[in-house]
């Protein structure tokens, strides 16, 4: 979705910026006070992609978004400079840690269908070649093997769009920073090797490509870039003057200062693993194989290439390919053990898909941004095997005589030595790895929960059928009213989304499944939920309750904050908020019911009451 367009469009169609005396957001609309409402045509901004519907109410001009009103209301405010009111969008707080696996799951999880690709790509020709169908030599093998590598490769560009709209970035402007990382003529200059400077200041010669965390450092930094900029350059300068000051900005930061940040970190990486290892092997090597998905996961594996690659011409390798295999094992089998255990089959799609990569190529991203990171419990899992077998490695004295990316199929790379005992250790590790991280994830769980309904109260509309529906239970006691006889068309119109309305009797909201709070708004009049089994919910107490500032509520939980059933989540004064003229019908809408095959709800005008299922989800 285009918000920045989408915005560009509203505000032209309600009269721009000259039109608007001031503008706020709720949960699911923008609430626009117009000097003259007669100059915005309803059906004009109907059309515009991303509005669901318009109401003009309460001296408000209000036009329905949905649960991404707060991207499009950010980039109005970019357009026309409106004030944030105490209506904006609460900051969700998180601590240092979640904050960065946020970012990076975030910004990764697009990226998987590409990785998984390019990792089956990369797993058919190591086969091919094994079971003589195909030679290395040929021109479809090489051919192959560059669309294998292309996911990967080019992976900061890919992450520059993502990341861009993550931090509300030009995506453009951050694609072609990720371009000037990976640039022919720049990376020609790296091989080279001499000297390069622009302006005088000195350019670190380092390769860029496959990794992750300097290209999103640099996105980061852009948002700040690209809002100072904003705000100093004139108007009829800045089509053509922020892009220029924004790419030469950017680039010379991420070529002089942030990129080669990652470079460092990985030399002194290096050279400390090297120390330990000097030390004591074995240490070196478990603190490599539990490590080692952290390690994949900043791109600074790429780091120990002089290490590794060592092993091709010279000596065998004895620390990181080994640990790898630990490391890359673990994960694919993580992943196999989520696939078997999820009951989403989606994630076990995914997953299977991740672990065999893993496995049989050694390509570990997959499954490590798209399900280990995800899921925490099975990377810890992993991570475990891995410091535990790295041990094993450091002991036995385990060598790698040739490189390759470490798998089940390149276990012939541990063929060498004096006798046999170098492969039977390396067989030993990899059914090690595998088995201790499939019984570690099983035991850890991977924090899925999904309903299950009994037979016994299922509605007769899908009662025998052959899918297994999720329930939503009483978030509030009162009489159960049809979305269609709400005094608001957002909702009786189901442009929203299906579910119920209850006139409530008490004054609690609580959890109606176990989830997570996507969204708590600071005036607390509404609250979004996410089930652990994917449901998308908005709890809206009252009708335009907005308009209280917050008045008559009570929040209980924060966004980000993990909830259970039953869990007090608001308190309403419902005798106070009437008394204020407001309605009080709540409803309480499924906003992804698109993903679902049917949504029944509970009969109008009976009691919902505690713990009772009012809405079943198939």
């Amino acid at each position: 979705m285009n918000y920045s367009e989408s915005a560009k469009e509203i505000l032209q169609h309600v009269g721009d910026k000259e039109n608007i005396q001031s503008v706020t957001h709720c949960m699911t609309r923008l609430r626009f006070v117009l000097k003259n409402e007669t100059v915005v045509n309803d059906e004009q901004i109907k059309k515009i992609p991303g509005v669901m519907g318009v109401m003009k109410k309460g001296g408000q001009y209000q036009i329905i978004m949905g649960n991404d009103v707060a991207n499009y209301y950010k980039e109005l405010s970019k357009l026309g400079n409106f004030t944030t009111q105490s209506v904006s969008e609460a900051k969700e707080k998180k601590n240092v840690f979640d904050a960065f696996v946020d970012v990076i799951s975030g910004c990764m999880s697009p990226l998987i269908p590409a990785l998984i690709g390019g990792g089956m790509i990369k797993v058919i020709l190591i086969l091919l070649p094994l079971l003589g169908w195909l030679s290395e030599t040929s021109q479809s093998y090489q051919v192959l093997a560059f669309f294998g590598d292309a996911p990967f490769y080019f992976m900061p560009v890919m992450l520059a769009y993502t990341a861009a709209q993550k931090f509300g970035v030009t995506p453009m402007l951050a694609v072609t920073i990720g371009g000037i990382m990976l640039h022919p003529n720049f990376i020609a200059m790296v091989t080279t090797g001499d000297a390069v400077s622009i302006f005088g200041l000195p350019i670190t010669l380092a390769t860029y490509s496959s990794s992750v965390i300097p290209i999103l450092m640099m996105v980061w930094l852009m948002q700040y870039i690209e809002g100072f900029f904003d705000k100093i350059i004139p108007t009829v300068l800045k089509s053509f003057l922020k892009p220029l000051l924004v790419i030469v900005i950017s680039g010379i930061l991420a070529l002089v200062v942030v990129g080669p940040l990652g470079t460092y970190a990985g030399e002194l990486l290096s050279t400390v693993i090297l120390w330990i290892q000097g030390k004591a092997g074995f240490l070196a090597l478990g603190i490599m194989g539990a490590l080692m998905p952290l390690i994949v996961m900043t791109g600074m594996h790429w780091a120990f290439a002089p290490i590794f690659l060592i092993a091709s011409v010279q000596n065998p390798d004895v620390l990181i390919l080994p640990a790898m295999l630990a490391a890359n094992l673990a994960q694919g089998s993580a992943s196999l053990a989520v696939a078997f255990k999820a009951k989403d089959n989606n994630t076990k799609t995914v997953a299977m898909a991740a672990g065999i990569s893993a496995l049989l190529a050694g390509v570990t991203e997959p499954a490590l941004y798209g399900v280990t990171l995800k899921y925490k419990k099975p990377l810890y899992a992993a991570m475990i095997a891995g410091g535990l077998c790295g041990i094993y490695m450091g002991f036995t004295g385990l060598e790698s005589y040739a490189f390759a990316v470490p798998s089940l199929v390149a276990l012939p790379q541990f063929i060498g030595g004096v006798g046999n005992g170098n492969i039977i250790n390396a067989v030993i590790v990899a059914i090690a790895s595998i088995i201790i991280t499939f019984v570690l994830t099983l035991v850890f769980g991977i924090d899925e929960e999904v309903d299950v309904v009994e037979s016994a109260v299922v509605p007769s509309s899908i009662e025998g059928g052959s899918h297994n529906p999720k329930k939503i239970v009483t978030p509030v006691k009162g009489a159960v009213v049809p979305l269609e006889k709400v005094n608001d068309s957002a909702f009786s119109s189901k442009m929203m989304g299906e579910g119920i309305a209850i006139l409530p009797t008490s004054n609690q909201i609580v959890a109606p499944f176990s989830g997570t709070v996507a969204a708590v708004f600071p005036t607390k009049h509404a609250i979004g939920l996410v089930s652990d089994s994917g449901i998308e919910l908005l709890i809206h107490v009252g009708i335009d309750t907005v308009e209280l500032e917050g008045k008559y509520f009570e929040s209980f939980v924060e966004n980000g904050e993990r909830i259970e059933t039953g869990q007090l989540l608001l308190n309403a004064d419902f005798e106070k908020i009437k008394a204020a003229g407001y309605d009080t019908i709540t409803p309480i809408v499924v906003t992804n019911s698109k993903d679902y095959i049917e949504i029944v709800a509970k009969d109008e005008m009976k009691t919902a009451t505690e713990n009772e299922t009012i809405i079943y989800v198939v």
